[in-house]
């Protein structure tokens, strides 16, 4: 068995940390989980630390500096604290506990398990169009820049190999929201470790507050042009 820890960020998520922490748990009681925690000041830290369970794991940290580094900061802790794999997902439930099982079966056979919106068609629910349209698009563009064989390059619902995470030098990672998506499978593709896509359903938050900003579309707008140039460069 592959000693796999499950990373979640946060920031003010406290409609849904309980709620996520629980369906998690139940589905195994064994399970380790991280959260990240970007000094939430609704409370969402405080929910976490109520468990008061030797499988749960908090990092507070001093303010709201964004997804990738909170991730970033997630993989030294597995790495520091000896785990075979990350899976990373989102706080607000749009990713489905159930589908852990789905990404983590995979472990055996490949270093990079990625839970796919567009593998069978567009499997989203709840997302208004112009969210979709962007998404799609953003895939889209990010493939025929790149020439990446990723077709959800931009989704966060993963499983990760730490022996990936130790190679691709993650000091060098600075990006946040869709961009870090797509550089950290940037990096897996370009030193060829073994990626696979598995369908999932990614169904929109109901309680809480989005993090897309325009911030997050513009960085990776530039990303993508940037990485195409470390591509050609063979800079890894």
């Amino acid at each position: 068995m592959k000693k796999t820890l499950i990373i979640i960020p946060t920031y003010n998520e406290k409609d849904n940390i309980e709620k996520i922490i629980n369906e998690i748990l139940n589905l195994n009681k064994d399970v380790q989980i991280l959260f990240v925690d970007d000094n939430s000041p609704d409370g969402t830290s405080d929910i976490i630390k109520s468990f008061n369970s030797l499988n749960i794991n908090l990092i507070t940290r001093k303010a709201k500096l964004g997804l990738g580094s909170a991730y970033i900061e997630g993989f030294n802790w597995a790495i520091n604290n000896n785990f075979d794999y990350v899976v990373q997902m989102d706080a607000d439930l749009s990713h489905n506990p159930s589908d852990i099982s789905k990404l983590t079966q995979k472990t055996g056979e490949f270093d990079l398990i990625i839970g796919s919106r567009y593998i069978n068609g567009i499997s989203i629910v709840n997302w208004p169009l112009s969210r979709l349209i962007l998404s799609y698009l953003a895939n889209l563009y990010a493939r025929l820049i790149i020439g990446i064989p990723i077709l959800d390059v931009t989704g966060g619902f993963k499983c990760i190999s730490t022996r990936l995470l130790k190679q691709i030098n993650l000091n060098n990672i600075k990006s946040e929201g869709y961009s870090f998506q797509i550089e950290v499978n940037f990096l897996a593709w370009i030193h060829n470790f073994k990626i696979k896509e598995v369908p999932i359903v990614f169904t929109d938050r109901t309680k809480g507050e989005s993090k897309m900003s325009k911030k997050v579309i513009f960085e990776a707008i530039y990303m993508v042009p940037y990485l195409f140039f470390k591509k050609i460069i063979n800079f890894k």
